[in-house]
């Protein structure tokens, strides 16, 4: 297909995004440091029974770096062409649609003035991946966006032609961006309006959270003896990766990316996986566990036998199982770099947000010996693809990554369907940031008996989220939007590569305040479960190699993914529990470099901060707030659009009447709702359809306005 390129040539200034082209340097294992602690030596036991071995295998949808030079990033993704035509030929009649209202009705970022956002969109072309192994058509599959060029384009309202087609390609195939208004229809709208963000991450029904004494097992034949790994305050250890017995190629693959030395938690793991052990390990995110479980599974791919090219339904040898769609992809990146010099193993994902047929598609006419998948899909595949379940009997191992999230996101019956698909004769891998419960009846049946607990998290060691300066402030609704903007103008200023999550409480909610930044002119994306995994998938890969940058986000960010260099993270409104907290927290202060986070709240969610009084997490007085600024920023709330007004408030009270502490009084509740109604610059609060105000428990409740 042919590449597009701007008409003119845009100048670049210093406040723009830089962005390289190295994707290995910043992948989730990467390290461009080093260490001169000494090696942790970890003390392995065993612990539960176990009942199984598979082998672990992930997907990739980026590829190979083709150097390390710093490019500005563009103001915005173009879609690909091809891929836009794919989308509008599959809507079907009476399909709902969401506009995807920051392509096609505004310009953000345009810059009036201060420091940290531009006044000209820069225009590039960058060659994001080598054209490597040319026999491998795998490698430039339409997910991976593998062995073609990135394009990205400035986001002027002349240049680009084709946005108006991406509001027709933005809802795919029955997937979660009509979720929410199917769910109107259905009379299922808990999900819109409390808005789990992390449960939309599959077109397939999830279960009721909290997967409690899941399996009905008892645990009388698992053996308690477990030791933790010696702690360790330095993120790195001195033992090298050519110390164990990896294919050379492995280990070139390693070099090129930067990967001298191990982590604690691959120093703990990788000698016990090696031995053919079923592992279960507690590591916290951001500690290079990705490459821990993936590394032992590409070695068994590389010691399995070839399979026929006359063999149409190839085996799959290793499977990984991640909870949501971003964790996927993020894995399947850190696959292919492992990958980048064994051009006969292939790496495919499959996760929801794509149409079915495509992902069919290129399972069968790419290789494809490693498949990293969501729980739902994968579920999707083994029922509906001719096939697939026989090629399942190839696994030899299997890795569940965030066990404990995949059952608190309610897939424990999903994980009884793929373990009853895959051989019995595997090794199989968990890994986890805690092990409550749940995780523990998990082994009983999808571990051996005789596998280790290696716990990497030793309670003496520092937390990420220790390791980050956190403080909190406590302001009116109505000076939300000031004090944000506020914030984020100082920290652009003291910060000249400024990297900035904000997280905010449902997707609606994170739409309007994105809406609303990129009207002040900010660099802002945003990524929420209302968008097409598509547009999440590029938005996340931009973010990840930018500097200059604003993510705007619900909670599909909050855990697992690896965002390097993240220098603030902003929560504005109540977390929805601690763990949450933390979670968001942890996208900064990663690897052992410093971060801050920022808690916003406004007083009546204040009984919040009482959960997390153990956090080293300070009062800050709020910044100054001067008329010119309140000013701008209700000026920017008037040009937001007023659908995306009403859809936030209609998410916001659903949300807060989910809350316990603040969704018991009805009536507080309501007057609640208006003041952030009247936050937002309206009059009167939005009017709600009188069927959702039932099924929330509001109807006629004094202020609010049914329709």
């Amino acid at each position: 297909m042919p590449l597009k390129f701007p008409r003119r040539i845009r100048f670049i200034t210093h406040s723009l995004p830089r962005t390289t082209n190295n994707l290995a340097s910043f992948s989730s294992g990467s390290r461009a440091y080093h260490h001169n602690t000494s090696s942790s030596s970890p003390l392995l036991c065993r612990i539960f029974s176990l009942n199984h071995l598979v082998i672990g295998s992930h997907i990739n949808f980026s590829t190979r770096p083709n150097g390390g030079e710093t490019h500005r990033a563009s103001r915005s993704l173009i879609e690909d062409e091809e891929e836009l035509s794919n989308w509008v030929s599959d809507l079907r009649p009476g399909s709902l649609r969401v506009d995807d209202d920051d392509d096609v009705d505004r310009s953000r970022g345009r810059n009036q003035g201060f420091r940290g956002t531009r006044n000209k969109v820069d225009s590039f072309r960058e060659n994001l991946f080598s054209d490597r192994d040319k026999g491998s058509n795998f490698r430039s599959s339409q997910s991976s966006f593998r062995g073609r060029k990135e394009r990205s384009l400035g986001r002027d309202r002349e240049g680009y032609k084709g946005l108006r087609k991406q509001r027709r390609g933005d809802v795919l195939d029955g997937e979660s961006s009509d979720e929410d208004v199917k769910s109107l229809v259905m009379g299922g709208i808990g999900d819109l309006l409390s808005e789990e963000d992390e449960e939309e991450d599959e077109d397939h029904e999830f279960l009721k959270k909290k997967a409690a004494s899941a399996f009905g097992f008892d645990k009388q034949k698992g053996v308690e003896a477990m030791n933790d790994v010696k702690s360790s305050d330095s993120y790195l250890t001195k033992t090298r990766f050519d110390h164990y017995p990896l294919s050379p190629l492995s280990l070139k693959s390693l070099n090129d990316a930067g990967y001298e030395t191990m982590t604690v938690v691959q120093e703990a793991t990788l000698p016990i996986i090696l031995k053919g052990k079923d592992v279960l390990a507690k590591a916290k995110t951001g500690t290079g566990k990705t490459v821990a479980f993936l590394l032992p599974s590409i070695e068994v791919v590389v010691k399995s036998p070839p399979t026929s090219p006359d063999n149409k339904r190839p085996p799959i040898l290793a499977l990984v199982i991640c909870p949501t769609r971003e964790l996927a992809n993020q894995a399947a990146t850190e696959a292919n770099t492992l990958l980048k010099h064994h051009p006969t193993i292939g790496v495919q994902v499959v996760i929801g947000g794509t149409r079915l047929g495509l992902e069919q598609k290129r399972m069968q006419t790419n290789p494809c010996q490693i498949l990293v998948a969501t729980p739902g899909r994968l579920k999707d595949h083994i029922e509906n693809t001719p096939g697939f379940e026989t090629r399942l009997k190839g696994v030899k191992v299997l890795v569940l990554d965030e066990a404990d999230h995949l059952l608190d996101m309610g897939f424990r019956k999903d994980i009884e369907r793929i373990l009853s698909a895959v051989p019995k004769e595997r090794q199989t891998f968990l890994f986890s940031a805690t092990v409550p419960e749940e995780v523990r009846q998990m082994c009983l049946v999808a571990l051996r008996r005789d596998h280790e607990f290696i716990n990497c998290v030793h309670e003496g060691t520092g937390e990420t989220h220790q390791q980050v300066r956190q403080t909190h402030m406590i302001a009116s609704l109505d000076k939300h939007f000031s004090l944000l903007y506020a914030l984020l103008r100082a920290h652009i200023a003291d910060n000249v590569d400024y990297k900035v999550i904000v997280f905010c409480t449902t997707a609606m909610v994170t739409k309007l305040v994105a809406d609303l930044l990129g009207e002040l002119n900010l660099n802002v994306r945003e990524i929420h479960s209302r968008k097409p995994q598509s547009y999440r998938t590029r938005v996340s890969n931009e973010f990840r190699k930018s500097k200059g940058l604003i993510l705007v986000t619900s909670d599909v960010s909050a855990r697992g993914v690896d965002y390097p260099d993240v220098t603030l993270v902003l929560q504005v409104g109540l977390p929805k529990d601690r763990e949450q907290y933390i979670h968001r927290l942890g996208r900064t202060g990663r690897k052992g470099k410093e971060g801050e986070g920022i808690l916003l709240l406004a007083p009546w969610e204040e009984y919040f901060l009482s959960s997390l009084k153990d956090l080293p997490i300070t009062k800050s007085s709020l910044p100054s707030t001067d008329p010119e600024t309140v000013k701008k920023v209700q000026k920017a709330l008037c040009h937001v659009e007023m659908r995306n007004k009403e859809a936030a408030y209609q998410a916001w009270l659903g949300y807060y009447n989910s809350q316990k502490m603040i969704g018991r009084d009805k009536e507080r509740l309501v007057e609640l709702a208006n003041e952030f109604s009247r936050s937002m610059g309206l009059d009167n609060p939005p009017a709600i359809p009188k069927l959702i105000l039932g099924k929330m428990g509001l109807k006629n409740v004094p202020g609010l306005r049914a329709k």
